[in-house]
């Protein structure tokens, strides 16, 4: 994957005016498009169980692979997609809250930032200190998507081959490394661009 391509996840358990959670997946996929001059693949959309369980309405999440037209710095394509999330109502609150979107950079190539020894120290961060703390710049990858079936299952539809480049896994075998209860629990909603 190059530096003008980009992994993103969406996800939504909210409507936003007219529009019902998955219509809003496809209008943020044409925003985040628009927004960084870019051509994109999106998954197939996925409904996932809430987390933590009963805090609100199930979750339907998706993936995309972006290719961008010219370079752009990791930090003003992470303006570029808090610009589409405030856009369709996203208000910054508790972490893990429910939400009209989340748009969330997954990767950038093969970028690893700032470093490998900060994105490590993130990516095994114990959960009960994730919710508690957030990093003060970007972290790429992100750092707990190996750890997500809501992420993996989707990125598998646009991405299945790139590589973590600090894990050395594909996404296909990040996935499959997942329990498998984990991965049961989310179920397409329709199919990838591509079927």
């Amino acid at each position: 994957m190059s530096e003008k391509q980009l992994l993103v996840a969406f996800g939504t358990n909210q409507r936003f005016g007219a529009f019902s959670p998955a219509e809003l997946i496809f209008e943020a996929a044409r925003g985040v498009a628009a927004e960084l001059g870019a051509e994109m693949r999106l998954s197939g959309l996925f409904q996932t169980p809430c987390f933590p369980a009963g805090a609100g309405p199930d979750y339907v999440n998706a993936a995309a692979l972006v290719t961008l037209r010219q370079v752009m710095a990791p930090d003003a394509v992470l303006a570029g997609l808090h610009r589409v999330e405030a856009r369709f109502g996203r208000e910054r609150g508790a972490r893990w809250a429910s939400r009209t979107l989340d748009v969330d950079l997954l990767a950038m190539g093969g970028m690893v930032l700032p470093d490998a020894e900060t994105q490590g120290h993130w990516r095994r961060l114990p959960a009960e200190e994730q919710a508690r703390q957030t990093p003060d710049r970007l972290i790429l990858p992100h750092p707990r998507l190996q750890d997500r079936a809501f992420v993996l299952v989707p990125l598998a539809d646009v991405a299945a081959d790139w590589r973590h480049p600090v894990l050395g896994r594909s996404v296909a075998e990040m996935l499959a490394a997942l329990p498998q209860s984990d991965r049961q629990e989310v179920v397409r909603l329709t199919p990838a661009a591509s079927d």
